[in-house]
């Protein structure tokens, strides 16, 4: 055939080819290997993975299938201005101080003045009601004692309109520091009244504890 000639083709050695396969084998094993232990690893408990994740993730309860009820909240602005309506039906302010009532109060004594105030503005039938005057006894120059005028004293409405203040300020004497009161011929006290012979038909007397004189600062409440 001269000098050219198929060249033959050159059987590998067995030793050539196991060492070509090898590697192959072994990839192939270690990744089966690999796979394996992926499939086979078991999944972590929810705490676990929250403390691996730690503070960047939260775990929390899945919500509830049931819609929740709405909620609604009112956000107030501090820009807004109040509504005068409104604010009258949430909220009803009481003036309790007693302003001055028909008394006149110079030289009169705190708690005289509390009794005097009080009778005005429970009894606006009295337009008329004496404090300090000369007299024998201390009760009305110390300030101590008042004289409440009864309109019509002897008719049945004034007779009643007396009866009711006694009461009144009786009902209230250690609020208002009674010693005693006069009606009619009646003499009571907080502990208990006599009648006959005590005068006083067209007014009630009545005489406080007094508490000293004021200084101008008090403010008398209901």
């Amino acid at each position: 055939m001269g000098r050219h000639s198929v060249a033959k083709t050159r059987r590998k050695s067995p030793a050539a080819v196991a060492a070509a396969v090898a590697p192959a084998a072994v990839f192939l094993a270690v990744a089966g290997d690999a796979y394996q232990r992926v499939a086979r690893e078991e999944p972590k408990p929810v705490a676990e993975v929250a403390e691996e994740l730690a503070p960047n993730v939260e775990i929390v309860a899945a919500a509830p299938t049931a819609p929740a009820p709405a909620l609604v909240i009112s956000h107030a602005s501090s820009n807004a201005a109040p509504n005068p309506a409104m604010a009258a039906a949430r909220l009803r302010v009481v003036d309790r101080t007693l302003p001055a009532g028909v008394a006149p109060e110079s030289g009169l004594q705190v708690r005289t003045i509390l009794v005097a105030r009080s009778i005005s503005a429970l009894f606006p039938e009295i337009s008329n009601i004496g404090g300090v005057r000369p007299d024998s006894l201390r009760w009305h120059p110390d300030g101590l004692a008042l004289d409440v005028m009864i309109p019509d004293p002897s008719s049945d409405a004034g007779i009643e309109l007396g009866n009711r203040i006694v009461s009144y300020v009786m009902a209230n004497a250690t609020r208002f520091g009674i010693q005693d009161a006069i009606w009619r011929g009646g003499y009571y006290t907080p502990g208990g009244g006599r009648q006959g012979g005590y005068g006083h038909y067209d007014h009630v007397h009545i005489t406080t504890t007094g508490g000293g004189y004021p200084t101008g600062s008090e403010i008398y409440y209901r």
